[in-house]
């Protein structure tokens, strides 16, 4: 079985486009998925093809969760225990698990069969409680149906969606996502056949003037950033695409990669011909398999239509795209630290500036967005009714994307116009709560955003509203918990998941992440001392204003604004005549 393997790991590097550092992730992802986790032997083979010293390979290796340099098992199993699915049992989900197998977590059976371990957040929050069984997703998993999971019997999201005059989502229930002839019947390539019409500056002019802003949290105006990107002298340029999405309660790049991922190859067409880039890349997590094996198709097929290529569509215009996988790290979802996982380096956030558009990956200008960014731009392109912003709101006019999760009767996708309340989002289109109760507190932007206050449960989902009001939108996360729903509970679980993922380059998120967690599962645990408000008040301030990257600077969000909701669950009660 070794001589095969090492057989397809020879194949491996054969098919390689460049034997250098930046294919040190893939091929230590497929040593791990042929022998189960990367031995010595292994390891320093890797090394001499791709000329990387033992000492960076091990730094990867260490680095990423879904990487080992120690034996695993046949069947690894891996619970989610993010907020979401912690707070629907995955945690006694996986204890029933370890029992049932008599197994201590991540430790192999004696036979090799099985090992079963914690995860963060799978991007199946709207399937909680979910688990990968080896490379296979398992969702809404119960302590009735472990032999599911042991089995490793596959469950694949339903990836529905809703709303109202769908724009991202209008082609979802039309097309077979990897038919490319369904997506050009639908109007697909439209916009792009459209951009090679017109110079880069007319497009430029066109993407600003729609005031298209980033969907992945930052909210930045595309078209600065695509302006930014063509106005170097440098000739050599990249697009890349962030389909990293590891936040808590965000799965909407899942989605759209599953049902119309020839929009998101579109968009980084017009994006690569704006600025002059002959190369893209697209970075999907690793636990999304699924959406992997979707996109290699979408790239073959549009090779093999002349959408990829030399000379694409008999324009002066020649473009090619890689596939690059992730390997559990929420760190690289920064936009810097997804760069130096390309270039097959540990996922460290750099210093900004110099910004991407300047110097981004491999040192060249980058256009870096998400899948929503992309998904939108070209839609943008083809249709000059979504070219004009709406001077009523502050953001531009026409949807955006947002994942509701949590206890609500109906979670999944949403696709609604920009200004929706969010108590309509779920109220009228998420169905309320499930089995009539009442609220207790909605969680707006993800793990990094914060609690609404009772007062803002009705708030207009726009930027400038939601900053007003001290919130963000973030990357459209509405997480939504009812009244039986322990808010300090919460706490642990997005406290543990900060600790866990940061990358522990600048003191303040290392020592902070820590610090943080530490103080809010003793206080769990046993009460709050003395100056605890205090602590937690400084290490969050500090965290926020000191981190290099915005893992650190939201690591605190949501804490602080608990803290402000409901400060007297952090003061002790010695305290709380002085406060």
């Amino acid at each position: 079985m070794n001589n095969t393997n090492n057989r397809m790991l020879e194949d491996f590097f054969d098919k390689l486009n460049e034997k250098s550092r930046t294919n040190l992730l893939p091929s230590l992802l497929k040593a791990q998925e042929l022998f189960g986790y990367i031995s010595e032997d292994v390891a320093l083979k890797i090394g001499k093809v791709l000329k990387v010293a033992p000492a960076d390979i091990y730094g990867v290796i260490e680095f990423y969760s879904l990487l080992y340099s120690r034996p695993t098992a046949e069947t690894v199993i891996r619970v989610c225990t993010s907020p979401l699915c912690s707070l629907k049992g995955s945690k006694k989900i996986q204890k029933a698990l370890l029992e049932k197998l008599n197994l201590k977590e991540g430790v192999p059976s004696s036979d090799g069969r099985f090992m079963v371990e914690s995860v963060q957040c799978l991007g199946l929050c709207d399937h909680a409680p979910s688990a990968m069984v080896n490379n296979a997703t398992v969702c809404d998993i119960s302590i009735d149906k472990l032999d599911d999971l042991i089995e490793g019997k596959k469950s694949v999201p339903d990836n529905k969606t809703y709303g109202n005059n769908p724009v991202l989502t209008e082609r979802f229930n039309k097309i077979d996502p990897v038919n490319i002839e369904d997506f050009i019947n639908e109007g697909g390539f439209t916009g792009f056949l459209h951009a090679l019409t017109l110079s880069r500056e007319g497009l430029i002019e066109i993407v600003k003037a729609s005031g298209l802003l980033g969907r992945g949290g930052a909210a930045f105006p595309t078209g600065l950033k695509e302006e930014g990107a063509v106005q170097t002298e440098n000739t050599e340029a990249y697009v890349v695409c962030n389909a990293d999405e590891s936040e808590p309660g965000t799965f909407k790049d899942r989605v759209m990669l599953s049902r119309d991922p020839f929009s998101v190859l579109e968009g980084m067409l017009i994006s690569a011909y704006i600025i002059g880039a002959q190369k893209g890349y697209i970075y999907i997590r690793g636990e999304y398999q699924d959406a992997q094996a979707v996109f290699l198709q979408v790239i073959d097929k549009a090779r093999a239509s002349g959408f990829l290529g030399k000379n694409i569509q008999d324009s002066d215009f020649s473009f090619e795209l890689e596939i690059r996988s992730g390997a559990g790290a929420y760190i690289c979802g920064e936009e810097t630290a997804l760069f130096e996982s390309i270039e097959g380096k540990r996922g460290y956030p750099r210093n900004k500036p110099p910004y991407p558009v300047v110097s981004g990956l491999f040192g060249k200008p980058t256009n870096i967005n998400n899948v929503e960014t992309f998904s939108y731009l070209a839609r943008i392109l083809s249709d000059k009714k979504r070219m004009i912003s709406n001077p009523g709101l502050s953001s531009p006019s026409g949807s955006r994307l947002f994942c509701l999760s949590g206890d609500v009767v109906r979670p999944g996708l949403y696709e609604l116009p920009f200004g929706v309340k969010l108590n309509e989002v779920i109220d009228d289109w998420g169905g309320g709560l499930r089995g009539g109760k009442q609220m207790k507190t909605i969680i707006l932007g993800g793990a990094s955003g914060s609690f609404v206050p009772r007062e803002h449960w009705n708030i207009a989902l726009d930027q400038q509203t939601l900053r007003t009001a001290g919130l963000s939108m973030g990357s459209g996360v509405i997480m939504v918990f009812d009244e039986t729903r322990d808010i300090r509970n919460i706490l642990v679980d997005i406290t543990n998941f900060f600790n866990h993922e940061s990358c522990g380059k600048c003191y303040p998120c290392q020592l902070g992440t820590r610090k943080q967690q530490e103080i809010i599962g003793r206080i769990n645990r046993e009460g709050v001392l003395p100056g605890d408000y205090s602590r937690l008040e400084d290490v969050g301030l500090t965290m926020k204003d000191a981190s290099l990257c915005g893992l650190g600077q939201t690591a605190s969000s949501a804490v602080l604004s608990a803290m402000n909701i409901w400060p007297e669950l952090f003061i002790n009660q010695n305290e709380l005549g002085g406060k």
